[in-house]
């Protein structure tokens, strides 16, 4: 899939139902913005061990590849744990998995604190 345009909405949705599978969370826990940036949202039904008061979710979009984000108390923007980074906005699914697995186990030897920026390159799955 590449990360700008042209994204076509089954691109974009078939990625997300690999990437979900991966992780054991059914594609109803998604939400796809097909504006520009094109960025995805997956809800989690988990708290981290670092963060249990706040709800959990899985961010993506085409310039910044993934993240994983906890929700604040008064509905106002997510709040980036960490990013996932790598060399692609659209890494294997296996590779979030991985990451999210390694938030959960507050494992910084993956992913990164800022934001990568996968600009216009194009992208696949590594």
């Amino acid at each position: 899939m590449p990360v700008r345009h042209p994204h076509t909405r089954d691109a974009v949705w078939g990625y997300l139902a690999e990437v979900t599978e991966a992780l054991g969370v059914g594609l109803e826990s998604c939400t796809v913005d097909h504006d520009s940036p094109v960025s995805a949202y997956v809800a989690l039904d988990e708290r981290l061990p670092t963060h249990p008061e706040r709800d959990v979710a899985l961010l993506w979009d085409e310039i910044h590849g993934w993240a994983v984000a906890i929700e604040t108390h008064s509905g106002e923007d997510l709040i980036v744990l960490r990013y996932l980074g790598g060399k692609t906005a659209t890494p294997r699914p296996a590779q979030v998995a991985r990451f999210l697995t390694a938030v959960r186990e507050d494992d910084h030897s993956v992913g990164q604190l800022t934001p990568p920026d996968f600009g216009v390159l194009p992208a696949s799955h590594e």
